[in-house]
């Protein structure tokens, strides 16, 4: 009896590929074609954006030699490095418009997971960039929190929660010349009085980085309150403007 269950496990496994091919196949989340393996189809996953080649080595914005991009040089940002799993574009930023405007808490797994498989170097802890409660209350989820924890789970790193807040409901960055993004971040946030960060490396966590302004000011007060190294992990880099980097 013992040896027949031990083989049971074994046996399970061995058939599950035959039932998986008797279920249809969930619709791609882009095209809607069959699915099999996954959220989206082999042609739509082929067709993703990914951030390869060289790159700024602090804001990831496309550059041809690697090594540190213009802007960053007239105005070093307070954070170190980025990691950048996707280039803003089609149709990488229809997944994410779904996640945030829609609602498709889905997309979550699939686009940390991304992120992770970027990763080469790992912080002492994660933070995500926090929205305002009355952003919050509006869209009812931190989309960065749920990417963040997704993060945390994978990469079996410590998440500081609460950590941060948005003290000012400022614009949509998106809605700002690019000039203006940074001044707009301006005391919008605040750090908790009791967090410790003494000589730490923080990552913070975000769906989409353009000029870097958010972050650069959350990383700014992590910086001041003695951490050693502040890194940006991000889903998604925009292109930036010609002429801006």
């Amino acid at each position: 009896m013992e040896g027949a269950l031990s083989i049971l496990p074994a046996g399970l496994l061995n058939i599950r590929p035959y039932f998986a091919r008797l279920l249809p196949a969930q619709p791609c989340f882009l095209c809607g074609e069959s699915s099999p393996d996954g959220l989206l189809c082999a042609a739509c996953t082929r067709d993703l954006p990914h951030h390869a080649g060289p790159c700024c080595a602090v804001c990831a914005a496309p550059l041809p030699t690697g090594e540190v991009c213009g802007r960053c040089l007239r105005h070093p940002p307070a954070f170190t490095r980025t990691v950048a799993a996707f280039r803003y574009e089609f149709p990488l930023d229809s997944l994410i418009k779904a996640l945030k405007f829609d609602e498709r808490l889905i997309l979550v797994n699939f686009l940390a997971d991304a992120l992770a498989g970027k990763v080469t170097e790992y912080p002492d802890f994660l933070l995500a960039l926090p929205l305002h409660p009355a952003r919050l209350r509006e869209r009812a989820f931190n989309q960065s929190q749920l990417l963040a924890a997704r993060l945390a789970h994978t990469l079996r790193l410590p998440l500081l929660n609460h950590a941060a807040l948005r003290v000012r409901d400022t614009p949509p960055q998106s809605s700002l010349p690019w000039r203006a993004r940074k001044r707009n971040m301006r005391k919008a946030f605040s750090l908790s009085p009791d967090i410790d960060v003494q000589d730490k490396h923080i990552a913070i966590v975000d769906d989409v980085m353009t000029t870097g302004a958010s972050i650069d000011v959350l990383a700014g007060l992590l910086k001041k309150a003695g951490a050693r190294e502040v890194s940006a992990w991000v889903v998604a880099r925009t292109l930036p403007h010609r002429g801006k980097v």
